[in-house]
Formats: C-alpha cells, sequence, structure tokens
C-alpha cells in the first residue's frame, strides 16, 4: 500500500532516485555490514589505474583485518553458514519452492563454508606473515607516515606499472575472498528475508512494535533522495523508531516536522 507519491524522478536513469540506509540490531550483523562495506571499496579501488587509488586499496585491506581480529568472527560466520543451510534443508518438499533454486544456494553456502572453514587463523592471517605489508600497516595510520623517506620501497612499488600493482592487490586480495564472499552471501539471504512496506513518519516521527516471538536482524529504510530528509535510527528487540531529519544552511540537523513517506523492511 503505497501512502504517499514518491517524486525522486531521474531523468537521466528514468528512474526513482531512492537512499537506502540500514539500520543493524544485533553487533554480528553490524560487523557484516562494516566488513561488507570495506570489501566493496577495496573492491573498487583495486579496479581503479592509480597509484593513488591502490594506496588506498592496501589500506583498506588493513581496517579488513581491524575488523576482523575480533576472536568469535570466523566461528559466527561458519555457525551462520550452517544455520542457513539447515533452515533451506528444511524447504524441501515444499510445492511452493524451485528445488533447483534452492539447490543452487545451497550449495553456495557448502563452498562459502568449505573454503572459510580451510583458512587458519583470523581474517587476513596469511597477510601478517608479509613483512613488507606490515611494515606499511605499522605506518599507514600515521598522518604522513607512508612518505617516500619512511618507506622507499613501498614509494618505489606505486611506480611499478598498473597490471603490476594490481596482480599484487589480487594475490593479497586473495587470502580475504572466503570471508568477503560468506558474508556477502549471509546478507543477501537476510535482506531476501524481509517484505517492504510503505509508511508515513507523522510529522518526522514514526514508531513500529515489533512482534513478539520473532527476532529481527537488520532495518531497511528506502528515502526519496529529492525530499532532502535523513533518517535517525533506534531500535531495540521491542521496537523500532525513525525521526527524520533535515540538514540546515548552518551546517547542523534539525528535527523535521513534515510528514515523509518511505519504504520500512524488517529482516530476519
Amino acid at each position: 500500500m503505497k501512502l504517499a507519491p514518491s517524486s525522486g524522478y531521474d531523468s537521466a536513469t528514468g528512474k526513482i532516485s531512492v537512499i537506502l540506509y540500514e539500520y543493524p540490531f544485533n553487533e554480528r550483523i553490524r560487523t557484516y555490514l562494516r566488513l561488507e562495506h570495506l570489501f566493496l571499496r577495496l573492491s573498487e579501488l583495486m579496479a581503479r589505474a592509480d597509484a593513488l587509488d591502490h594506496h588506498f586499496a592496501i589500506a583498506t585491506m588493513f581496517e579488513v583485518m581491524d575488523v576482523g581480529a575480533r576472536a568469535d568472527l570466523k566461528s559466527d560466520v561458519l555457525k551462520d553458514l550452517e544455520k542457513q543451510k539447515q533452515i533451506l534443508n528444511g524447504y524441501r518438499g515444499n510445492p511452493a519452492i524451485a528445488e533447483g533454486v534452492l539447490d543452487n544456494i545451497i550449495r553456495q553456502l557448502e563452498r562459502c563454508y568449505a573454503a572459510l572453514n580451510a583458512q587458519p587463523g583470523k581474517a587476513g592471517q596469511a597477510l601478517t606473515e608479509n613483512d613488507w605489508l606490515m611494515s606499511i600497516r605499522s605506518r599507514v595510520g600515521i598522518p604522513g607516515g607512508t612518505c617516500e623517506f619512511d618507506l622507499p620501497a613501498y614509494f618505489a612499488w606505486q611506480h611499478r606499472d598498473t597490471p603490476a600493482r594490481q596482480a599484487d592487490l589480487q594475490r593479497w586480495a586473495s587470502t580475504l575472498a572466503p570471508l568477503a564472499e560468506s558474508i556477502h552471501l549471509l546478507l543477501k539471504l537476510l535482506r531476501d528475508s524481509g517484505s517492504p512496506q510503505k509508511v508515513i513518519a507523522v510529522g518526522g516521527q514514526f514508531q513500529q512494535n515489533l512482534p513478539q516471538g520473532r527476532t529481527f536482524q537488520l532495518l531497511r529504510l528506502s528515502l526519496d533522495d529529492s525530499l532532502r530528509l535523513i533518517p535517525e535510527i533506534s531500535g531495540n528487540r521491542l521496537m523500532v523508531s525513525i525521526r527524520l531529519m533535515r540538514h540546515g544552511e548552518d551546517d547542523h540537523l534539525h528535527t523535521s516536522s513534515e510528514d515523509g513517506a518511505f519504504e520500512l523492511t524488517l529482516c530476519s
């Protein structure tokens, strides 16, 4: 049910222009979203040709390692992959489910599980054995710490031709690929579990009680870009609250008192 018309029309593409916001309900999903954000950035930077982009690609790998340093991350991902496999196996024999599609997703889960389980240690463990990379990691957080007089070998690497640098980046990033693919698949399945609904924040405020007996893990909010509204989201297992804000000329956020329509999806 659409309660209000959407006006964010992009004349270049002929489509409604929306911004998608996501809010995790627990720390595990928060970590998954952070890793997904880093992996997407890494992929984009690696595909570019400039040495500066490749510098930030390496810095992004170090960020992945920092996020992945949590002792139970790998265990959590493996448990979630196995849990999803068991849930999907429960749909076998259901006439409303396409067996071919189901088999394909289960095979993806099994491949991700096997690849991640075969990797020793935490995310990027193999990279910690590369002394050259670790010398960069020790200085990348220092303002200007990777100048040529601090790291001449790194400065020389940045002057190599683009294909050579990209080959190195692909080799290093391949050690993170099993985690990246697992996170991508788990978040895709989580997002697909939700059903979007059109709602209105009356006077810029929206609250919704969550049904008991069901645990939601992720909230997705699609907002018409032309409205120039920014959602502030808070929530727990009992309720979700959304306040619409507007960026003022004073560079501060101000509460909007206008009605605002958006699409809300709760994923479990």
